[in-house]
């Protein structure tokens, strides 16, 4: 792994088409209404958009949501690391930590923990891996579906909405 020059940057209007057409050529499915959500949120406080560069060119992102959908972040009034992708080529080469650098400066500037949720397939398993590897440990919630609990017995279909949600303190 050879960490590259990353610059980080909150996300302006003028990003949204170069990120979907980098991020499709990468596999990613996103859409332009989605980025213009979040930069309505962004505008309005609540939310940020991180973006990381290499040699000029986009290379990954992640948001901050400042109110958590999770109702335990939400509650505890913790930040949540949010939609975090890097595109594949550049993976473990420092972008992803350097956007997760960023994202925990700002959050403690806010708050003492930062949260994050992760999803239960194989395509997570490397984000998985770095969560851990900075510290965060799970809040001991459990599984989660969606904000609801998972529960013994319960039959439930693996998707997006399927997480483990950590939490790391930073002061």
């Amino acid at each position: 792994m050879t960490d590259l020059p990353v610059v980080i940057r909150q996300m302006t209007a003028g990003d949204v088409q170069e990120m979907l057409a980098a991020l499709e050529s990468g596999g990613f499915h996103k859409s332009a209404p989605l980025f213009d959500r979040y930069l309505c949120e962004q505008n309005a406080g609540d939310r940020i958009v991180l973006l990381a560069y290499v040699d000029g060119k986009f290379a990954g992102y992640l948001t901050v949501i400042w109110n958590s959908d999770y109702p335990h972040f939400r509650d505890a009034g913790i930040p949540e690391v949010n939609d975090f992708n890097v595109l594949p080529e550049l993976r473990r080469r420092g972008v992803g930590s350097r956007l997760m650098d960023e994202a925990e400066r700002l959050i403690s500037e806010r708050s003492a923990y930062s949260g994050i949720g992760f999803g239960m397939g194989a395509d997570y398993g490397p984000a998985q891996r770095m969560y851990v590897l900075r510290g965060y440990v799970p809040d001991g919630n459990g599984l989660m579906d969606g904000p609801r609990p998972v529960t013994y017995g319960e039959q439930i279909t693996v998707s997006h909405d399927l997480a483990i949600y950590m939490v790391k303190k930073l002061r």
